[in-house]
């Protein structure tokens, strides 16, 4: 099993039969045991709720919807709004179809005792529409109005009801996120038979006027507008519920690791002194206090689990590697597991000749079978000190002699579970996790609550400022030709292209459009990468860019962390409008890295919203990346901030932290509470919080509970 896996080694034996309540199977019954939705909507819904191994109907219910249509106004056809939705009781009075032999739409023409409105039909075949509106009868007819030459006309009406069909409408609509192909009646009919799944299912929040089956199903059918908002009663009692659900789990976790008894890496510190030694440079007092705080938690009995968060440019990776040095010169292994493989290069190539006679290898997915069946068998036989790499080091086949130390770089883009999965390799190994993007408090209580932290919050000596300014797009001209003569002259530079929307073709086809539009200046010294390449192509085009073989690299936001080309000297953000504070300021650090002079260049689409203008302005007047952070946070939300999504904090469906800032601090207050009075939440008061546990998947907290 795979959670058995990911404690084996660094939390005590878990239960093996423990199982998920059978109160809550339907709920995480497949999607396609819906009525209505067969194969083909299945792999959509897939698609749409992020499960490619299959989304489930928990998955469904936790989909809420986005916004509203309103179809409450019932106006006669004289008071009706152009613009606005309007539902309206009407008599069919004619059919006009284009002349035979021409194309066209077909128009229906009805009345009531008030006035007249068309219908307007672009469609293949009009059979329907004949069958649905015959001339004569009274139908009820609901979309949106538009005035067309003078005229008020209903283009393509969303329903067309009798009596009885109206009566049954919602008078408010729920509208959901959608993917190609699926379409809106299909989410909202397959998310009524998910409702009607909810069980009967225990009260942990017992203060509560409104139970959690009840809110789910109030989110899915508000009432107003105003119902969406994550103010609304519903969206609040479920956040509230699943941030208890989260501050639980870390509450337990942190408990856990604190109690697993670990192992005292204690060392005299020459290889770090030889690394230190070979630094062209001197630690800052951030560093100096970092390296300290973490050799003490090597060197207690008790297991180390540390957050180390820094600012661009902070200084992390030495600090890290010094880390690394101790564990290695106390007996032990240490693995290095970067979230992808340019950056997992990067740290090796970086690492490799500070390393002071450690003996560092890289273990990707890249690698031959021969490789890396070589690159296995020296691992486990001690033969490596230090294995740097992807998510590939969590694999089952990957086997350390004796792991002592797992560092997992830009944690925000791994679970719990996954750096549990590399930690749980070694007996106890203890546990340094890093990360660039400065963290709100309101953040780290949430997804680093189990850590204690190291605060990089001074930057090494010798960086230069940032020139950032806000140029408008309609000076495109002018910005090519300013990169031009400045590449002339040596320089190098990134363009970053814009996030198009959420999707991945999307934002590849703005990035090669504007590669193809740079070539026509600079020839082939433009280079592409983008997460749709291969790893190798990927290296290939970095590679390039760092000998100088390209002097211009086109990307999408792959290159938003770690990507370290000290000779790149410009940054272009294109459309940073569309961006996130934390996210430019991300892309602006990858500039700014060596002795010369730094310029990032932010594009925007005039004219720029209030939002907007603050957010650019915030970019310029700042490089600190901790009040970065924070107007982030109140700009954009979460989800920006750890690079995640636009909205919801990685691992949560439901909570919007800037909204819900309150209800976190009242789910820590209650899960320290609960577990202070209870600390295996036995009493049948807390049983309830179990199945609220397993509901939002904290499996591996109950798990935890059970082994005692």
């Amino acid at each position: 099993m795979v959670v058995v896996a990911l404690v084996a080694k660094g939390l005590r034996p878990v239960i093996s039969g423990s199982m998920r309540p059978a109160l809550l199977d339907p709920l995480f019954a497949p999607v396609s045991t819906l009525s209505g939705v067969g194969p083909k909507n299945a792999r959509l819904f897939d698609r749409l709720l992020g499960r490619p191994d299959g989304a489930r109907v928990i998955d469904l219910l936790f989909h809420l919807p986005s916004s509203v249509i309103d179809r409450r106004a019932r106006p006669k056809i004289r008071e009706a709004v152009p613009g606005a939705v309007a539902t309206l009781n009407v008599r069919v009075t004619e059919h006009r179809a284009p002349a035979p032999g021409r194309k066209g739409p077909l128009r229906v023409l009805a009345e009531d005792e008030t006035g007249d409105v068309e219908l307007v039909f672009f469609l293949a075949n009009f059979e329907w529409v004949r069958k649905s509106l015959p001339i004569g009868a009274r139908r009820w007819v609901s979309g949106r109005l538009e005035l067309w030459d003078g005229h008020l006309q209903m283009v393509h009406p969303d329903r067309v009801m009798n009596d009885e069909e109206v009566a049954r409408m919602a008078a408010v609509e729920p509208v959901y996120g959608l993917t190609d192909g699926l379409f809106l009646r299909t989410v909202q009919k397959a998310t009524q038979g998910a409702l009607a799944k909810l069980p009967k299912l225990p009260e942990w929040a017992s203060g509560s006027s409104l139970t959690f089956a009840a809110a789910l199903t109030d989110a899915h059918a508000p009432k107003d507008p105003a119902g969406v908002e994550p103010t609304s009663p519903a969206r609040r009692r479920l956040a509230a519920d699943e941030l208890l659900a989260g501050q639980l789990a870390l509450a337990l976790l942190r408990g856990q690791m604190r109690s697993t008894a670990g192992r005292s890496l204690v060392a005299p510190g020459r290889r770090a002194e030889a690394v230190l030694s070979g630094l062209p440079y001197r630690l800052t007092g951030a560093q100096t206090r970092s390296v300290a705080e973490i050799r003490a938690d090597l060197e207690a009995p008790e297991r180390m689990v540390r957050l180390l968060q820094g600012d661009v440019g902070a200084g992390k990776t030495v600090v890290a590697l010094l880390a690394i040095a101790h564990a290695v010169e106390a007996g032990g292994q240490a693995a290095l597991m970067a979230p992808t493989e340019i950056l997992a290069r990067q740290h090796f190539a970086h690492m490799a000749p500070l390393g002071a006679g450690l003996r560092f290898e890289l273990i990707t997915g890249r690698d031959t079978t021969a490789q890396r069946r070589d690159k296995l068998a020296r691992l486990a036989a001690g033969e490596i000190d230090v294995a740097v790499g992807t998510h590939a080091l969590f694999q089952e086949s990957v086997v350390f002699r004796d792991l002592a130390l797992a560092v997992v770089d830009e944690q925000h883009r791994f679970g719990v579970h996954q750096r549990l999965a590399l930690a749980g390799k070694g007996d106890a190994a203890d546990l340094l996790v890093m990360t660039a993007t400065p963290i709100p408090r309101s953040l780290a209580l949430t997804h680093f609550g189990d850590m204690d932290v190291s605060l990089l919050d001074e930057k090494p000596p010798g960086r230069t400022p940032i020139d950032t300014r806000a140029v408008s797009l309609e000076r495109l001209d002018e910005v090519v030709a300013a990169i031009a003569r400045a590449v002339a002259s040596g320089a190098r530079a990134y363009w970053v292209c814009p996030l198009v929307e959420e999707s991945e073709e999307s934002d590849l086809a703005a990035a090669e459009e504007r590669a193809a539009a740079l070539r026509a200046v600079f020839g082939a010294g433009v280079g592409i990468v983008h997460g749709r390449m291969k790893g190798v192509e990927k290296d290939a085009a970095m590679e390039r860019f760092q000998r100088g073989e390209t002097s211009v690299l086109v990307a999408t936001t792959v290159i938003e962390v770690g990507v370290d080309v000290p000779e790149a000297t410009i940054m272009v953000i294109e459309h940073a409008e569309r961006f996130g504070l934390a996210q430019l300021h991300q892309l602006r650090g990858r500039v700014g890295r060596g002795a010369g002079l730094s310029t990032c260049l932010m594009l925007y689409r005039p004219p720029l919203g209030a939002a907007g203008r603050a957010r650019l302005e915030i970019l310029r007047e700042s490089e600190d990346g901790f009040r970065i952070a924070e107007e982030d946070l109140k700009l954009r939300g979460e989800g920006d901030v750890l690079g995640a999504r636009q909205s919801g904090l990685p691992g949560y469906h439901l909570a919007d932290i800037e909204a819900h800032q309150d209800l976190l601090e009242e789910a820590r207050r209650q899960a320290r509470a609960a577990l202070e009075r209870d600390p295996r939440l036995e009493a049948p008061e807390h049983q309830a919080l179990r199945t609220l546990l397993w509901l939002f998947e904290r499996e591996q907290a109950v798990r935890l509970l059970e082994a005692g």
